[in-house]
């Protein structure tokens, strides 16, 4: 037993030492290729193993002969396993190349392409990473894009309309102005209207870039969604006269919500006043409210005819407006974008399908609790 514990004991401190010197030059070398380290690993275990052998055979007074077999195996071992790790690091290393090609790639044309040939488990994870990066900024440029077109879109749009009112009001104020105004009280109501349009559109825009910069404050409080949309029809019925138009609220689920009130009025109007305008006279405008799974709806279906298909992913974007929208009174394309914006604020989404004879504008809100 004796003999044992002093054979371990020469063998430990004989790998010790080797291993003492491995981790210096793992330090020293702690910044250059994978392939280094791998082959100083390499050759700190055979040397540790050397070292351990020579140390015992020392210390059992082995013969030369015997001492000499022993140093012939553990230097064939040695030679294999460094040649393995060498050969193992420049694999790794090859593969981290190839993988650091296409991140390379990556970042020039925002397209990931993971290499084909086989890598280690870490190097496979890494890459599957930087393929989801790739796919989530590809999201990305797209919205922004989207986002970028919405916005010159928008500047083009309001350029368009704020000209179109100024060069009548000018007119018409240079008529005043010269006297030469066959119906001046007729000329002032005018002008007052155009006023009031610029008015709205101010409003509008300031409200969408509180929305934008999330400076939108909500003051919550608990209330029917019958008398919420009980208020809302009231405002609209005089713009739906004047269209011919039928306001229609039968499926009105008496269901409570905690909203803004003003908020939602807004909600209700834009998605009104939207419906009205581009319903045909002696067409029916309904509004319905249920309370379902995912929470309470709200819809507002109108007789537009229907939305192309491949316009209905915009509808609520800034600035948007379809191609039979382009002129006044269309407005500027802020008011379902202002709708999306209120509700996503309150948790809620905004959507929009077509039904038969028109579309039909939905809003879904987290029901309040009994």
């Amino acid at each position: 037993m004796r003999d044992m514990l002093l054979i371990a004991l020469f063998a430990f401190l004989g790998a010790a030492a080797a291993g003492v010197v491995g981790a210096g030059a793992l330090w020293l070398l702690r910044r250059r290729s994978l392939t280094a380290s791998v082959f100083v690993v390499a050759v700190v275990a055979v040397t540790a193993m050397l070292a351990g052998t020579l140390a015992v055979a020392q210390a059992m007074f082995l013969s030369r002969h015997d001492l000499s077999v022993v140093t012939t195996v553990v230097a064939m071992a040695a030679v294999v396993s460094l040649l393995t790790a060498l050969l193992l690091g420049r694999w790794v290393v090859a593969r981290s190349r190839e993988l650091a090609r296409a991140a390379r790639d990556f970042g020039d044309d925002g397209d990931f392409s993971a290499p084909q040939r086989p890598a280690t488990a870490e190097l496979a994870d890494l890459s599957r990473e930087l393929a989801a990066t790739s796919a989530k900024l590809a999201e990305s440029r797209d919205r922004e894009r989207a986002l970028e077109s919405s916005r010159r879109e928008l500047v083009a749009w309001i350029s368009h309309d704020l000209r179109t009112p100024l060069a009548g009001l000018r007119a018409m104020s240079e008529a005043l102005e010269d006297g030469v105004a066959a119906d001046p009280d007729r000329y002032l109501r005018q002008i007052r209207t155009e006023v009031e349009r610029l008015n709205d559109m101010v409003g509008d825009l300031f409200e969408l870039s509180r929305i934008h910069a999330g400076a939108l404050a909500l003051t919550r409080s608990r209330m029917s969604l019958y008398d919420l949309i009980g208020d809302a029809l009231a405002g609209a019925d005089p713009l739906a006269r004047e269209h011919g138009v039928r306001l229609v609220g039968e499926l009105i689920e008496p269901v409570p919500v905690e909203v803004d009130g003003k908020e939602m009025s807004r909600v209700l109007g834009n998605l009104l006043v939207n419906a009205i305008r581009r319903t045909p006279a002696d067409g029916t405008v309904a509004v319905a409210a249920e309370r379902t799974t995912e929470g309470v709806v709200l819809s507002v279906t109108d007789g537009c005819g229907g939305i192309p298909e491949e316009d209905l992913p915009r509808v609520f974007d800034t600035g948007w407006r379809g191609t039979h929208a382009r002129t006044p009174p269309a407005g500027a394309g802020l008011g379902l974008a202002i709708v999306r914006g209120i509700v996503e604020a309150h948790q809620g989404r905004a959507a929009v399908r077509n039904v038969s004879g028109g579309c039909r504008f939905e809003v879904t809100l987290p029901a309040a609790e009994v």
